[in-house]
């Protein structure tokens, strides 16, 4: 017995010493990742602002990164800068004396809407003398489109490089025959011809409606980025054309060819080039500072300003629009107590709604809709659409009062659906398991997805999709201020390109989300934005919670629980379709 306790106590201290250890090691890491945030970049006398986006990765809302791929330089993730500080940094290096030109390298573009703000920050830059110079080595239709704004675009010489500018493409997966296979029966319950999200469950082939839109999205898209490629190259929008679908675009030199570069070089004769711009013997001599750095310099030194006399809030709704408090996405319940704190803050004047979101629940989109009126009834609330600003992004934008839209976000999709699977064929023929319901009414097994509706089951079902359609294109008619019947016509479920979107009423503008806040500060009273502090919101997880959601995860996104949904299906509200632009 004496032993026992002997080896008992031994655990026992053993266990608090090494949770000690553990503590102490902790704190080191911690205070490590705390020290590598607080140096703040120093800007040169004169210096070459470089924006290379093959090790940036331009966010809608900067997010914290993973702390422990903050250890160490040799991660090979790329940083990641919000678009309005990198829009803003760019605003500033025109007039900052500091600032002698931009070397841009845009190989590694992969957000649309976000490219496109850059590209006009970029063009703006340009009309005060100053010069971008662009650098391509594995060009894409969307890096092109971006180094095209430049004064002088190169491209590598070197043979074997990869050229991808190809134009807009969708591709449209379709699952019927897979699922027949498996024996799951998916029931599509919607409203609006054009609403084709549920559709790849029930069908091996696009509807007519569906391939009609998908054709419009890519051509309006295309007719974008081309109409500013040619203009910046001084070439028509036909050579362009011709030479993608002619396929002449195969090494540098067709590139050259063809009038879309400025010259081939290695990148020794690149560097040259740049010592030259900045007036320097060698490259060696260069000062440079990037765009992520620049951005955190100037933050410091507006900070050490004078404060300013009201802020201007930009509340991100950034992902998929969901019931709860999720923290990961656009998760009714939490955003609209935050709605509701940013309306009772006196200190905030006015409100940007940037809106990047694909839709999803109608219940969450409402019970952020509710709260962003009573907003909107004390304060100037301005809207901004980024990529998507559809169905349930749509749903809570609408009644703000301006909408700006980029050229190329995917908004309206103004329908609903409900999607119901059932896997009676599958449990019984391929699992080999029968399963009999005994229910004390007639319908009682309505949602075990256990056996398909009958009629009675899917007007029962189809009920509430129009119910919530005709409140959907009521919502909008008064945010719009037009005939329910005109957004029926542009409605059932069709999608619109912000172009598209601005010619039949759907949004005020063609604009960047800076533009939605010096309008918003307009409407607040000053116009001056160096008089305002600009916040955005959510804020961003601290360290600690950055920790503890890596370790702890998050539960609703457990798969557990996705599957557990399918039992409960939600009325959706949600855009067929996710812009994907990838790395080469």
């Amino acid at each position: 017995m004496k032993q026992f306790f002997k080896m008992t106590l031994a655990v026992v201290c053993g266990l608090f010493i090494a949770s000690i250890i553990s503590g102490l090691i902790s704190l080191l890491i911690l205070s490590s990742i705390a020290a590598l945030g607080e140096s703040v970049p120093a800007v040169p006398s004169k210096a070459m602002l470089t924006v290379n986006l093959s090790s940036l990765s331009i966010t809608e809302q900067q997010t914290p990164s993973n702390p422990f791929e903050m250890i160490g330089s040799d991660s090979g993730m790329p940083q990641q800068l919000a678009i309005l500080d990198a829009v803003n940094a760019i605003n500033n290096a025109a007039e900052d004396p500091r600032i002698s030109f931009i070397y841009l390298r845009s190989d590694g573009a992969t957000q649309i809407t976000a490219c496109e703000e850059l590209r006009k920050a970029l063009a703006r830059f340009r009309t005060s003398g100053k010069a971008v110079v662009s650098y391509i080595e594995a060009p894409t239709t969307l890096s092109y489109y971006l180094a095209s704004v430049a004064d002088k675009v190169y491209m590598t010489s070197n043979l074997g490089t990869l050229i991808n500018i190809n134009g807009v493409s969708s591709q449209m997966v379709y699952l019927k025959d897979l699922l027949d296979k498996l024996g799951v029966n998916v029931q599509l319950i919607r409203h609006g011809k054009y609403k084709s999200a549920g559709e790849p469950y029930i069908r091996s082939t696009p509807s007519a409606e569906a391939l009609e839109q998908t054709r419009a999205m890519v051509n309006s898209m295309w007719g974008v980025i081309a109409e500013e490629i040619s203009a910046s190259r001084g070439i028509s929008v036909d050579a362009l054309n011709s030479a993608i679908d002619n396929l002449k675009l195969a090494s540098p030199e067709d590139m050259l060819a063809e009038g879309l570069v400025d010259g081939l070089l290695s990148r020794e004769q690149l560097y040259n080039k740049v010592a030259d711009l900045y007036v320097a013997e060698s490259f060696e001599d260069v000062k440079s500072i990037s765009l992520q750095d620049y951005s955190a310099a100037l933050l410091a030194e507006q900070l050490a300003k004078k404060g300013p006399a009201g802020t201007i809030a930009v509340l991100h709704a950034d992902g998929q629009i969901v019931e709860g408090i999720a923290t990961q996405e656009v998760a009714g319940a939490r955003y609209a107590s935050l709605i509701r704190k940013l309306r009772k803050d006196d200190k905030i004047k006015a409100v940007v709604l940037r809106v990047n979101s694909p839709g999803g629940s109608v219940l969450a989109s409402e019970q952020i809709k509710e709260q962003l009126d009573s907003l909107k009834a004390v304060k100037p609330l301005i809207a901004s659409y980024g990529d998507y600003a559809a169905s349930g992004g749509y749903w809570i934008s609408n009644n703000c009062d301006k909408i700006y839209s980029d050229a190329l976000t995917l908004t309206g999709s103004i329908g609903v659906f409900s999607i119901v699977p059932e896997f009676s064929k599958t449990l019984k023929n391929v699992a080999h398991v029968n399963v009999q319901s005994v229910s004390s009414n007639k319908h009682g097994d309505l949602m075990s997805c256990m056996r398909p509706f009958d009629a009675d089951e899917l007007a029962y079902m189809q009920k509430p999709v129009e119910q919530i359609y005709e409140k959907f294109t009521s919502v909008v008619a008064e945010g719009r201020d037009m005939p329910v019947s005109k957004v029926d016509e542009i409605g059932q479920g069709r999608v619109w390109t912000g172009v598209e979107a601005l010619h039949i009423g759907l949004v005020d503008e063609i604009g960047t989300l800076s533009d939605a806040i010096s309008y918003a500060a307009s409407l607040a009273g000053n116009p001056e934005l160096s008089d305002w502090k600009i916040s955005a919101y959510p804020e961003p997880q601290t360290l600690f919670e950055s920790i503890m959601t890596m370790f702890g995860g998050a539960p609703e996104s457990s798969l557990i629980k996705k599957v557990e949904e399918l039992k409960a299906p939600m009325m959706l509200a949600r855009i067929p379709y996710e812009l994907r632009f990838f790395r080469p």
